[in-house]
């Protein structure tokens, strides 16, 4: 008999995250309750349609009014809600010339944050880029109804590649400078105010064997959200390159991580570490400091990584891919918290930090009785948080008990 063996999953604490994948559908995944719960999938928005897969994804972490934006095959950028769901404007990225949306598919998709704040509330301004190099910063005014058109206020174009594929694209936290590279277009930094290319990477020196590794970029992230000078950058040839602007032009190091590309990269929070996920479903942390690997997580994913995200709060990552699982992780055991099968091959994966995980319950034995009939008369439903189907099913399966039990009598 072989030897196997048994991960144990304990759980992981209150979180909401959203998914996305390639027939178009986003999905809701909530773990609540205990401080070691296990998610499960409580909403599914949307219809399964290969043709409106989801390419891209942002989302605008906030209290109060946050938005999510994603990209589809079809070409159409969505503003929605990430609460309900509910779309709030719909404009298509198709260029003039007539290119379809599959040759120049979008691969990068950001909504600001800041520029949203500085004008008025029914705006929005967000950045797109396509597979060759064409990138958009539209600014739209998000209509009241879905019957009403969307009015587009501003867009500015550029290209950010004249050969090659754009594979990857990155804005910092200051939203004033943004990172594209790709397949045969090395990394390169613009300045989003002027729309000028400030700085471009050399490929690295010929190895001993006077061998020249051509320049395929495929996931990129900022190392701190101060600072823009300094990024990591994963290529098709399974390696992670650190980069610092202010100090030369090549990698200032060269990390190699198993035999298979880097799909995926997220930075911590005190960007001093980094997360890295490849082809073959391997992900790990690498302390950037020093190039040293921290170790591996545990629990081997079976399918390619797409995308990684560490939880603003609570000291979690969570990682999709191609296998159709979600995956929770615990960033300092590295331990699998938990795991949700999802059927479709995942695109990519945001936390909603703000998530509330209970409702605060009153007591009606400590409140007078005129104010139990008024609340009684006020009852406003919750926006965020549903009825427990569970607990009203075994009311009712108690309830049929007790039926059953005075019929005998």
């Amino acid at each position: 008999m072989p030897r196997t063996t048994t991960v144990d999953i304990p759980g992981c604490p209150p979180l909401r995250a959203l998914t996305f994948d390639v027939l178009g559908l986003i999905k809701v995944i909530e773990a609540k309750g205990a401080e070691k719960a296990h998610a499960q999938v409580v909403e599914r928005w949307g219809e399964p349609d290969s043709s409106r897969g989801l390419l891209a994804s942002s989302i605008i972490d906030r209290e109060l009014d946050p938005l999510l934006g994603v990209a589809r095959k079809n070409g159409l950028v969505e503003i929605l809600s990430p609460i309900n769901g509910g779309v709030q404007a719909s404009v298509s990225n198709i260029n003039q010339a007539g290119t379809s949306a599959e040759d120049d598919a979008i691969v990068g998709l950001y909504l600001f944050r800041r520029k949203q704040l500085e004008s008025s509330s029914r705006s929005c301004t967000f950045l797109t880029c396509t597979i060759k190099g064409n990138t958009i910063i539209r600014s739209i005014e998000v209509p009241r109804s879905q019957n009403d058109t969307v009015n587009e206020v501003t867009q500015t174009t550029w290209a950010t590649s004249g050969s090659g594929d754009i594979l990857c694209s990155k804005v910092d936290e200051s939203e004033n400078f943004a990172l594209f590279g790709g397949k045969r277009v090395e990394m390169n930094l613009w300045d989003l105010e002027s729309n000028t290319k400030v700085w471009t990477a050399k490929s690295p020196a010929k190895n001993s064997l006077g061998i020249f590794t051509p320049t395929w970029f495929t996931s990129t992230t900022f190392l701190n959200k101060d600072d823009h000078r300094k990024f990591v950058s994963g290529t098709n040839d399974h390696q992670v390159r650190l980069y610092d602007i202010s100090a030369q032009r090549r990698p200032v190091m060269s990390l190699d991580f198993r035999e298979t590309p880097i799909k995926a990269l997220a930075e911590d929070l005190d960007g001093n570490k980094i997360y890295v996920g490849n082809g073959s479903g391997d992900l790990a942390s690498f302390d950037i400091r020093t190039g040293k690997l921290l170790g591996s997580f545990l629990g081997k994913c079976s399918g390619s990584i797409r995308s990684i995200v560490r939880h603003r709060e609570r000291p979690v990552i969570a990682s999709c891919g191609l296998d159709g699982y979600l995956r929770i992780w615990d960033i300092d055991s590295r331990q699998l918290l938990s795991a949700v099968f999802l059927k479709q091959h995942l695109m990519a994966v945001v936390f909603d930090s703000y998530f509330r995980n209970e409702e605060v319950a009153f007591s009606s034995m400590d409140l007078p009785p005129e104010a139990i009939r008024s609340e009684e008369e006020d009852i406003v439903p919750a926006k965020r948080k549903k009825k427990s189907k569970t607990r009203s099913g075994s009311k009712k399966h108690s309830s049929g008990k007790r039926n059953k039990k005075s019929d005998l009598e």
